[in-house]
């Protein structure tokens, strides 16, 4: 088995100019085989909200729902360290209950760390959960959860700020940074003027990393995919034939055969 990951791992993968791999799962059958094929990171984000529950958007998920499929996550990933993404309300009222939250992920669900969304504004929630001893995975540039604030899902353009950001959540304590929906030249000057990795999503090839969305690499979806996102395989129409062919055996009698049965 390959060493395990961990954050000092990570840093030093940034030192040598070696690319940082993440993806995300969000139960124990997939991140077994992410773990397995080698991912150096594994965030359960609530991205579940939309690839799993349907929904429109991350804001409904909950903290016991992100809880409940970290622990999944946590039970299969022998090699990869498992980030939990703190899901909106969960760290944005009051640092006690911030802290609060962001331990649960490391007591009940077995998570390495967690990943909060924002900038200069979250600094101070940043600073508290790292005095805790709990690691932290900042999170810039297009936040889901401030979808409504933003007008949508924009892309990002403001390079002072967001410099400016990536300075704050470094200094507050956050062991790397997500740059989302970021245009490759800032993210790549971000990256230069970070001593943490950075880690891409629709931020260019220039971070020290990049992060994708389980369903949309494997066309596990039937939705628009953003611009950013390359579809490595297309796995709908292959479980939905082989859904089909079921049907129509267990309709037509030939489903169970002789040697499907017990004697």
């Amino acid at each position: 088995m390959t060493p395990q990951v961990t954050i000092p791992v990570l840093w030093e993968m940034k030192q040598q100019n070696q690319k940082i791999v993440a993806l995300t799962a969000y139960d124990f059958t997939f991140a077994r085989m992410v773990d397995a094929a080698g991912i150096d990171l594994i965030l359960v984000g609530d991205s579940l909200g939309m690839v799993v529950q349907g929904r429109t958007n991350t804001l409904p998920v909950t903290m016991d729902e992100m809880i409940y499929h970290t622990a999944m996550v946590a039970r299969a990933a022998e090699r990869a360290l498992v980030v939990g993404d703190m899901p909106f309300m969960s760290y944005q009222t009051d640092i006690a209950a911030a802290i609060g939250n962001a331990g649960r992920f490391i007591k009940e669900a077995g998570a390495a760390a967690v990943k909060l969304e924002g900038g200069a504004a979250v600094s101070p929630v940043i600073r508290a959960i790292t005095d805790a001893g709990i690691p932290v995975q900042a999170h810039i540039g297009l936040t889901p959860q401030s979808v409504h604030q933003m007008g949508g899902y924009r892309v990002q353009r403001d390079a002072e700020r967001l410099l400016a950001d990536a300075h704050e959540v470094q200094a507050a304590g956050a062991f790397s940074v997500v740059l989302e929906g970021i245009p490759a030249d800032i993210a790549e000057t971000i990256t230069g003027a970070l001593d943490i990795p950075t880690i891409g999503i629709g931020a260019g090839p220039d971070c020290d990393g990049q992060i994708l969305v389980l369903h949309d690499l494997l066309g596990l979806h039937d939705r628009k995919l953003p611009r950013f996102v390359k579809q490595y395989r297309d796995l709908t129409a292959p479980i939905r034939e082989g859904l089909t062919a079921y049907s129509l055996e267990v309709r037509a009698g030939r489903f169970p055969a002789p040697e499907h049965c017990y004697r």
